[in-house]
């Protein structure tokens, strides 16, 4: 057979032709010289303003994750700024090559070339034909082809049937796939859905993301292949397909009856928390594609197993929705939480830091040093060197260090905030607009309510400037170039010349009368702050206390104690909910909890003593109506305890592992303890004496005796 590539018509779909198709040719011994030879194959018809370019680009998405996948089969690709037109280029190798498949190297080579902004159309026949190549009817074809229009034929009639219903290119004429059957439109934002034969008794009901760096070849094979192992493992299986465009997220109905969560992904999962607190089986991308038996598998053997790893999260995060029908009042609690959950590591890691330096060098580290302008840690840093140190020694040069860095990290907290609540608007577009707007509001003295007003303005102005209809030459500079400089101008420039002083002036007002709280009036708002964080365990009620006190971290003094009070309350408080149901449920009312529930309870003592509240949710999914107002209770009076002791704390997360940073260490406990103590005994006697309906009674015991467990309550319906 000819080891030439051919030249002609029939261009197809318009994503590969006869001039991009070469059938067993030896194009060399490695992935890179196969991508160069593809690249330049690819320029040659015009669809790339430079092949090297595009070949450098390829090589190195190559060289993060193997494009290789089971069969002999590689799939190179990678979204380039010189790609002119989304393209495939193909050919049948003569001598094999390794692209990182478990199973061996490649004989079947499919090029994807994107450019960068591509449209959604052309990204959704992209996807249809990578999910294609895990069928072995097609593959078994392109082996068998004897001529390059062959090749355009089978690619033509895998894809044709959704270019045809987006009206691109010049497929207009639907037609069959090789095998015989209706061609199966796709799309970028596709959920992968199938109903697994029954095995006995009732399905297992796995949910899953699939995402890949470039979103566009191993994200949509890794889901066909999960789906048909869930299928082999008589599984009901739901995937949504992170792609490269608007992602069409699963029912949150789905997710809530899922038994078990499989997470194939090589970058984050978007909008991770809706799946908090379910069994979790997660590896990268291509294990999903190469093992994806092993990890549905795994994920049946995790959703009955308590001990099994789960999502983190928060409850409220667990019910959000990204659907198109989702509500403004939904849509801006996804944009705060996301914003929120961003910059908690930020004050999480720089706080820590900041009380490491007080352990090591003392409070002292923070004041100023005589007339020089600077703080101590500064002017220790500038003067001293680890071969000069200063006449307190070792100890308090390394925490001056400490202090300066953490003061550093705690500086990003708004334009953290900022940043990534327009990127929950926008996308990636937002992401640089947000963080300037931020910048501006922390430059204004706007604080925290400043990033969460510039952060909206810049995602909103993002999201509007990116659906601006252009021309196809300036789409790859959209995202890059375009819509960060004019949503910064737009976000910035408002808070910078209108809505920073006013904003400012408020948060003046606020911090004033904070300052001025005393008396009945700290435990009133102790007791608040502790209702707030049990109120939904991590969701954003809980969320908004913890924000409200981690933003005042950064305006904590020697003469202004009150921030670090307001936080030594809200971690204590969030830590009342996971140890009161960890002592109810271990060791007061053993009785009234199922076998899964008494083993959470052991791990709630440490998520507990950690300061994760989420460590409740569990307790409170099965019996919210009984668990969330015993949980507010204890929180409340742990909440005025610490403040009208005068408790303060340093460090924004770490619980009891961070009582260097606690002043009145112990009587902090005490109100932790006292807390723990009332919502456990209010828990215990609502189970005790608040009894649920007989149906639900019901329910219960039969979950509780399949268990093997005579006593279980579970219900989710409280009477």
């Amino acid at each position: 057979m000819s080891a030439a590539h051919s030249t002609g018509a029939g261009d197809g779909t318009g994503l590969i032709g006869v001039d991009l198709v070469g059938l067993d040719e030896d194009l060399g011994a490695s992935s890179s010289d196969v991508i160069r030879v593809l690249a330049d194959r690819i320029a040659a018809t015009g669809r790339a303003a430079s092949g090297a370019t595009l070949a450098a680009d390829a090589i190195a998405r190559e060289a993060s994750v193997g494009t290789g996948v089971p069969g002999g089969i590689a799939i190179p690709h990678a979204r380039s700024t010189s790609v002119t037109a989304p393209t495939l280029a193909f050919t049948r190798l003569a001598r094999t090559v390794p692209f990182g498949a478990p199973d061996g190297d490649a004989d079947v080579v499919f090029m994807i070339a994107v450019p960068d902004g591509a449209d959604k159309d052309h990204l959704t026949v992209l996807s249809t034909l990578a999910r294609a190549l895990i069928r072995e009817d097609f593959t078994a074809a392109l082996r068998a082809a004897t001529t390059p229009q062959e090749i355009v034929d089978l690619v033509d009639r895998e894809v044709s049937g959704e270019v045809a219903a987006a009206g691109v290119g010049s497929a207009g004429r639907a037609s069959t796939p090789a095998t015989g059957q209706e061609a199966r439109p796709a799309s970028d934002a596709d959920t992968h859905v199938v109903d697994g034969a029954t095995t006995g008794g009732r399905r297992p009901l796995i949910v899953g993301v699939t995402a890949c760096p470039t979103g566009i070849a191993h994200t949509y094979m890794a889901a066909d292949a999960l789906v048909a192992a869930a299928q082999r493992a008589g599984a009901e299986m739901h995937v949504e397909t992170q792609g490269s465009s608007q992602v069409e997220p699963l029912d949150p109905d789905l997710i809530a009856r899922a038994d078990a969560v499989v997470f194939a992904v090589d970058v984050d999962v978007r909008d991770r928390g809706r799946f908090a607190g379910k069994p979790l089986v997660s590896g990268p991308v291509k294990r999903g594609v190469d093992e994806p038996d092993a990890m549905i598998a795994e994920a049946i053997r995790a959703a009955d197993d308590p001990r099994a790893a789960r999502v983190s999260g928060s409850a409220a995060e667990a019910g959000t929705s990204t659907a198109k029908d989702e509500h403004f009042g939904q849509a801006l609690k996804r944009w705060l939480l996301t914003g929120v959950s961003y910059m908690i590591p930020f004050v999480a890691g720089g706080g820590l830091l900041i009380a490491l330096g007080f352990l090591l060098s003392g409070y002292g580290i923070a004041l100023t040093h005589g007339d020089s302008g600077q703080n101590n840690a500064v002017w220790t840093l500038t003067n001293y060197t680890l071969l000069n140190l200063p006449p307190e020694g070792l100890a308090y040069y390394l925490g001056a260090a400490a202090f300066q860095i953490g003061g550093v990290s705690l500086g990003f907290l708004v334009a953290a905030l900022a940043g990534y609540i327009a990127y929950a608007m926008a996308d990636r577009p937002g992401i640089a607009p947000g963080f300037v707007a931020g910048s501006i509001a922390v430059f204004m003295n706007a604080g925290f309510l400043g990033g969460l007003v510039g952060g909206l303005i810049a995602g909103a102005a993002a999201y509007w400037i990116g659906r601006i209809p252009t021309w196809r030459w300036l789409r790859g500079l959209m995202p890059v170039v375009i819509i960060p400089l004019f949503a910064s101008i737009i976000a910035s420039g408002l808070m910078l010349l209108v809505l920073g002083g006013p904003i400012a002036w408020l948060m003046t007002q606020l911090t004033a009368w904070l300052n001025s709280l005393n008396g009945t009036s700290v435990v009133l708002l102790g007791i608040i702050l502790g209702l707030m964080m049990a109120f939904d365990l991590g969701g954003p009620v809980n969320k908004v206390a913890y924000a409200f006190a981690v933003a005042g971290l950064g305006a904590g003094s020697a003469t202004n104690v009150v921030p670090y009070e307001i936080m030594a309350a809200v971690m204590a408080a969030g830590m009342v909910p996971p140890l009161a149901l960890a002592l109810a449920s271990t060791v007061l009312y053993r009785k009234g909890f199922t076998k899964p529930e008494r083993e959470n309870g052991k791990a709630a003592w440490l998520l507990g003593a950690s300061f994760i509240s989420e460590g409740a949710i569990p307790f409170a999914a099965a019996d919210p109506l009984r668990v969330i107002p015993a949980s507010m209770v204890g929180a409340a009076v742990t909440g005025a305890i610490s403040m009208a002791a005068g408790v303060t704390s340093r460090a924004p997360h770490g619980g009891v592992f961070v009582f260097f940073a606690i002043d009145s260490f112990l009587v902090w406990v005490l109100a932790i303890l006292a807390g723990t103590v009332v919502s456990a005994l209010v828990l215990v006697a609502l189970k005790k004496w608040v009894r649920r309906s007989p149906a639900a009674t019901d329910a219960a015991a039969a979950e509780a005796a399949t268990a093997g467990d005579t006593v279980g309550q579970r219900s989710p319906v409280a009477a």
